[in-house]
């Protein structure tokens, strides 16, 4: 992707710009058949990496045993001798027989196949390291010079590369991909959480706008509109998503204070800044060329549908609509760090507004008795943080995108890999937003 145009980076370096009225939410809905997720691929892409590379692994071993073979004596004597007079203690046929028995097999299971299971890879490293550490110790391939020495290390170092990258790459990537498929599968053919009596399918739930400084719940009884928080439980998810709102306000007026941390090549930029009592927090602020009502749709009014687009998130669902402002959802991320951040989920409550300047959607995390710790995920938790879209107020065509997050991933990380993946997985996000924004729009007509 080129980089920005300089008076749109300009226009990311400035402090968070003034923005003019907002007009209402885009009020068009999407084609059901828009959100099916792609048909998938009969086989991925890094699993026919892997296939390319075990054809190498034979390849570069037959090459290496058809150059010791042209030395000395000459190829036609040699594989008499190799072959025809085979002995353990000598020869190099069953170091290549051995390269063909790995080929062999791992074509067949997961080219030919298509296993999901690490056995056959097992097995075919296991044969491999016993058989050359008995080569090494019990022949006198040592004493034949250099080639004595390479046809061993390299199958050696060969089988186990193939191990790590299928184990590390090919079935936890697979993997991933299958829990987004189903995910956005599910997604698309569920239909969306309404309250009785909403719209019908196909309309966006958008929350009332509220203006700064006014009092806009639903306490009194004579001004309230629309749903209400009812029960105790209720009262105290707004309360926290009132509070999680007001942190997020204070941070961006704090902007002067933000710590820079990372950039790319699109001049997206991350920053960071310590909260009293929530600790380090990351803040994405990033240009994006769509008025704001396009990212305020898809990002905050539509969390089910992200999991369509954004490979971030696994799942996505709105467990409970506590207010016409607040809700309780259920999140699960995807890996990050290559595997070695395995999947979180996290309860989020969240509050929305729309303002005059400006769309929020603050959260912090919260419990829910629909979604209990699972064995099968760290259970994260998310500090106060969210989503804020602004309005360009020279060119209503672009807006700003800031992303908030301080979470605790649990479990035995170490820190500096935890910021070293949140970094990643923003700019990440950012990439996913606007691939979906050039799907959903298409500028000015």
């Amino acid at each position: 992707m080129s980089k920005l145009p300089e008076d749109l980076q300009s226009e990311l370096e400035r402090s968070l710009p003034a923005i003019a009225s907002i007009n209402s939410s885009l009020s068009q809905s999407l084609s059901p058949q828009f959100f099916l997720p792609q048909q998938r691929r009969a086989i991925s892409d890094v699993r026919r990496t892997f296939c390319l590379f075990v054809t190498f692994d034979l390849l570069f071993i037959s090459l290496l045993w058809i150059i010791e073979l042209n030395t000395n004596n000459g190829i036609k004597k040699n594989l008499v001798k190799e072959i025809v007079e085979y002995e353990f203690s000598t020869s190099f046929f069953d170091i290549f027989v051995l390269g063909v028995f790995r080929f062999s097999v791992l074509q067949l299971g997961y080219a030919v196949l298509r296993l999901r299971h690490w056995w056959a890879i097992a097995i075919t490293t296991l044969v491999t390291s016993a058989f050359l550490i008995v080569k090494v110790i019990m022949s006198q391939l040592l004493s034949k010079g250099a080639f004595g020495y390479l046809l061993p290390i390299i199958s050696f170092v060969l089988a186990w590369l193939e191990t790590w990258f299928l184990d590390f790459k090919v079935l936890t990537q697979e993997a991933e991909e299958e829990r987004w498929y189903l995910a956005a599968q599910a997604a698309a053919l569920r239909p969306p959480l309404l309250y009785p009596g909403a719209p019908s399918e196909g309309q966006f739930y958008s929350p009332p706008e509220s203006f700064a400084g006014s009092d806009n719940e639903f306490d009194d009884e004579d001004e309230a509109v629309g749903r209400k928080a009812v029960t105790p439980q209720e009262r105290e998810y707004v309360r926290k998503g009132k509070e999680a709102l007001e942190i997020v306000e204070q941070i961006l007026a704090q902007e002067v204070n933000w710590k820079f941390e990372k950039n790319n090549d699109v001049g997206d930029i991350v920053y960071s800044l310590d909260i009293p009592f929530h600790g380090k927090t990351f803040i994405l602020k990033a240009l994006i060329q769509c008025p704001a009502e396009v990212v305020y749709q898809e990002v905050i009014l539509q969390p089910e549908k992200m999991v369509l687009w954004n490979r971030t998130v696994a799942i996505c669902q709105i467990l409970q609509r506590v207010d016409d402002n607040t809700l309780v959802s259920y999140d699960v991320s995807a890996g990050a760090a290559g595997g070695v951040v395995s999947p979180r989920d996290f309860v989020n409550i969240r509050r929305i507004e729309r303002r005059k300047d400006r769309y929020l959607s603050a959260g912090i995390a919260g419990t829910h008795h629909a979604r209990p710790p699972l064995t099968k995920y760290v259970r994260g938790e998310n500090g106060p943080g969210g989503f804020v879209v602004l309005k360009s107020s020279r060119n209503p065509a672009i807006c700003t995108f800031v992303w908030i997050l301080n979470t605790d991933l649990k479990g035995r990380l170490p820190r500096y890999l935890i910021h070293q993946s949140l970094a990643a997985t923003m700019f990440e996000f950012c990439s996913f937003l606007r691939k979906r924004v050039c799907e959903v729009y298409s500028g000015p007509s």
